[in-house]
């Protein structure tokens, strides 16, 4: 009977004494005295940094890190520490590295490591500059905003029949980049080196009660929540993923909708204070189960079972975390009452489900009630009076739903200044405050602390957009989309705002009946008129206008019109209603 393979995703460091072979020619004893002093220095990095040394070959050291950011901190600082000593030696003693960084799969053989992940390193390794750091497109993507170092895009590589996407990490020890280096390969091409997706699918509720449901929900909602909050890879938000409950296509199918490169999927089965936990992650290349786990615990415990199942799966993908995050995954506000939390869940389930906003909050408020330093009841009765102040059936409510949401805002902010959710609302506070300086600066706090959150891309798209950087903005909306694919008609819902403050009416009226389509509103109609009106189209700029004065009746001038108008887009769509022919005055 074959022994089954094992895989797992590793983050890998490879490094290479430069001219080596010359070295020994010279003078073999103080070159191998030399290498081993510095080995000693790179095993000392290695033990604060947690790295592993898997292989050794000649000058050769390749190792393995559970961090990615460990990994490119430590080889920035063997680099400087090697820079350091050269600097008093002769150059003929003088010892330089290349070092390369990549994550990706491998195969693990006892101690060892090998395959496209290890092959990939090596292949970066060899790209790198005399004293330089070389890394992959994976690597860079997450280090990038967690780091105090600034990289240099050499664009897609052919290196050794393997194409990579590949960056230097700019450091004075390195030598002046090779001008062969050339952006010579397609971006649509680049697919060698990324992070893994990963989706959670909605646990199976497997008690003999369907009042249940939300409650396997929640487990799977937390998940989520948990893995997201690592950001050591993208997880598709649960509003794309729980549109496959109960579906019987593959997880190869599922995943390829998804966009997910690994499924995970569970059941739960509470009774009494027991609860069981099954948890199995597949692969989407062959739909292959590559790991499963059962938890049967007391419900005390209920939290610990989620996050050993999320951990145990960030662990099998190999990116444990750093210090940091670990730090913060371990400070995350919970609540320790679980009739609070069970209140959250229902209200969670309400909302998922498409319950009125009055029930959500009822639950959200009894949660508290409980447990008055619940951060994420807090948080999803933000979410609810979000929608509710920007609807028209609230709109005589509207004041008071303002004064609730910023007083929310600001508790949940206090409770979990590093839950991005929480920073979220909190910056959507301040931007009905048209406070747009200090929503900007939350919304970027929220997009750092998760740059793969789709709500955190939305809006710190938006932010940005109000000051111009309209490129930019729309690279996060679409990004936002990706992540979460099933919501996509409320961020494609943001498109027309900004192709509006661009001027751009083509793109508008594209998005704007896109929009529509999706969920009619009677806000489509009245930009429907500014749009046609700034195109030159007077006769159907009024039609909509008198289809959206209709339906709006409390609106009878731009006077009106302005306290609902948007602000990134508010300049082109007064102008465009006033030549459609509304006026100041009723």
């Amino acid at each position: 009977m074959s022994q089954k393979i094992i895989r797992k995703i590793a983050v890998i460091f490879v490094t290479d004494v430069v001219g080596f072979s010359k070295m020994m020619e010279r003078n073999e004893d103080e070159t191998l005295r030399s290498f081993r002093v510095c080995v000693e220095i790179l095993e000392n990095l290695f033990a604060e940094h947690g790295g592993r040394i898997f292989n050794t070959a000649g000058d050769s050291v390749l190792a393995e890190f559970q961090s990615a950011v460990s990994a490119v901190v430590c080889a920035s600082d063997f680099q400087k520490l090697i820079q350091e000593r050269n600097s008093s030696l002769p150059d003929d003693e003088r010892m330089t590295f290349r070092i390369g960084i990549n994550m990706g799969d491998v195969i693990v053989e006892g101690e060892n490591l090998y395959g496209d992940g290890v092959n990939v390193a090596s292949r970066l390794e060899a790209l790198s500059q005399p004293g330089g750091v070389c890394l992959s497109k994976s690597i860079h993507d997450f280090v990038s905003q967690k780091v105090d170092l600034n990289f240099s895009d050499l664009g897609d590589q052919q290196v050794k029949n393997t194409q990579v996407r590949a960056y230097d990490i700019v450091l004075d020890s390195a030598s002046a980049r090779d001008s062969k280096v050339e952006r010579n390969i397609p971006e649509e091409q680049a697919t060698k080196s990324r992070a893994p997706t990963i989706a959670v699918l909605p646990f199976i509720n497997q008690s003999n009660d369907n009042e249940q449901d939300y409650f396997a929900d929640g487990i799977s909602e937390d998940i989520i929540s948990n893995l997201s909050s690592w950001k050591t890879f993208p997880v598709i938000a649960s509003n794309s993923s729980f549109a496959f409950r109960d579906s019987r296509q593959t997880a190869s199918d599922i995943a390829a909708k998804l966009g997910a490169d690994y499924l995970v999927s569970g059941s739960v089965r509470r009774g009494g204070n027991k609860v069981r936990i099954t948890a199995n992650l597949i692969s989407a290349e062959g739909d292959e189960q590559v790991w499963s786990q059962r938890w049967d615990r007391q419900l005390d415990d209920i939290f610990e079972v989620q996050d050993e199942v999320s951990q145990a799966i960030v662990a099998l993908l190999g990116s444990a975390v750093t210090g940091q995050e670990q730090k913060r995954l371990v400070q995350r506000k919970k609540t320790a009452n679980l009739s609070a939390w069970d209140l959250y869940l229902k209200a969670l389930s309400l909302q998922n489900n498409k319950g009125s906003g009055e029930q959500v909050i009822a639950s959200c408020k009894a949660a508290i009630e409980l447990d008055n330093q619940f951060c994420d009841a807090y948080v999803l009765w933000c979410r609810t009076l979000t929608g509710m102040i920007f609807s028209h059936e609230y709109a005589d409510s509207r004041a008071d739903n303002e004064r609730q949401f910023h007083i929310n805002a600001q508790k949940a902010f206090d409770l979990d200044p590093n839950n991005p959710e929480a920073v979220i609302m909190l910056s959507r506070s301040y931007n009905i405050k048209r406070d747009y300086d200090k929503r900007i600066e939350l919304a970027k706090r929220a997009l750092d602390l998760n740059p793969h959150h789709p709500s955190c891309n939305m809006d710190y798209g938006l932010a940005i957009s109000s000051y111009g950087r309209f490129d930019e903005a729309l690279m996060h909306i679409f990004k936002a989309v990706e992540m979460d694919p099933a919501s996509r008609g409320s961020y494609e819902g943001t498109l027309p705002m900004i192709y509006m403050a661009m001027e751009d009416a083509e793109n508008s009226l594209k998005w704007i009946n896109s929009a529509n389509d999706i969920s009619p509103h009677s806000r489509y109609q009245g930009w429907l008129a500014a749009v046609h009106a700034q195109n030159g189209d007077i006769d159907l700029a009024r039609l909509h206008l008198q289809n959206f004065l209709e339906q709006r009746p409390e609106i009878r001038s731009l006077k009106d019109y302005e306290k609902v108008v948007p602000t990134i887009c508010k300049d082109y769509v007064m102008e465009g209603l006033k030549k459609a022919g509304l006026t100041n005055s009723a």
